[in-house]
């Protein structure tokens, strides 16, 4: 099995719905950084030199890849990242190799099998 990565950038806000949907998706577990910030096209505010920005959250998901643009289109939808700009970007990277996700290939056999 090949397995991709999903990093997702997005507003503390919507996490625990990003990681509902995304589960929804196919997507078996995640890894949350929180207290992220971050800087796109435009500058944040500043209130008397501190910024006044949202929290943002760093989620990490290892996604089998039959189901990985699933889960991405998923947690784009639920965050809004292509509605407005700000809202945080999600990308997907190829894993070459991992471990410790044996459990998870004997769930997945049968999702990816209804995928293909």
């Amino acid at each position: 099995m090949q397995f991709k990565l999903i990093v997702a950038f997005v507003d503390d806000s919507v996490t625990e719905d990003v990681m509902k949907g995304a589960r929804m998706a196919g997507a078996t577990g995640a890894t949350v950084i929180n207290h992220a910030r971050g800087e796109g096209l435009k500058r944040q505010r500043t209130f008397f030199g501190m910024q006044l920005e949202t929290q943002r959250d760093v989620l990490l998901f290892v996604v089998e890849e039959h189901l990985s643009r699933k889960v991405l289109e998923r947690i784009s939808k639920i965050a809004g990242l292509d509605e407005d700009a700000g809202k945080g970007i999600a990308i997907q990277l190829n894993v070459e190799d991992a471990v410790g996700v044996a459990h998870q290939v004997e769930r997945l056999k049968g999702k990816v099998e209804e995928e293909l």
